[in-house]
């Protein structure tokens, strides 16, 4: 089953598959870079905007290419915490809506996942966290 999970938890995870621009020092694992926003686009603030142009990158892609290239236990990685908009559950939803499967968040009901629409932006968060530092 393809899951979703993010650096801080699953990083050394076999499984793992991180799906964005940059990565942490210290990771080392599988990276699949066409499931990485355009980093013009990782800058957006809006998250419509986020929504309608990253889904035409997904819209690019063939579901069942990708399903098959991440194989079928992998653990979709980013940055954000989980229920945090990320483009992560964009991904888990596309490969749900295209291929019929369940994407859930890595220890987490799939009912626990609230749709990307409806996760708060880190940018309406109180100050952030600092992020690991990356490797490009």
């Amino acid at each position: 089953m393809i899951t979703t999970s993010n650096f801080a938890k699953s990083a050394k995870h076999p499984d793992a598959v991180a799906i964005s621009q940059g990565v942490p020092r210290f990771y080392a694992g599988k990276r699949y870079m066409p499931l990485a926003p355009p980093r013009w686009l990782l800058k957006a603030k809006d998250p419509e905007l986020f929504d309608r142009e990253y889904r035409k990158v997904l819209d690019s892609l063939d579901a069942k290419q990708v399903a098959e290239e991440l194989g079928p236990n992998a653990i979709l990685l980013c940055w954000e915490s989980f229920n945090v908009r990320c483009h992560r559950r964009l991904v888990a939803e596309w490969l749900e809506g295209k291929l019929g499967i369940v994407v859930p968040e890595l220890e987490h009901e799939r009912e626990e996942s609230l749709p990307f629409n409806q996760q708060p932006s880190k940018w309406d968060a109180q100050p952030a966290k600092p992020q690991l530092p990356m490797e490009y």
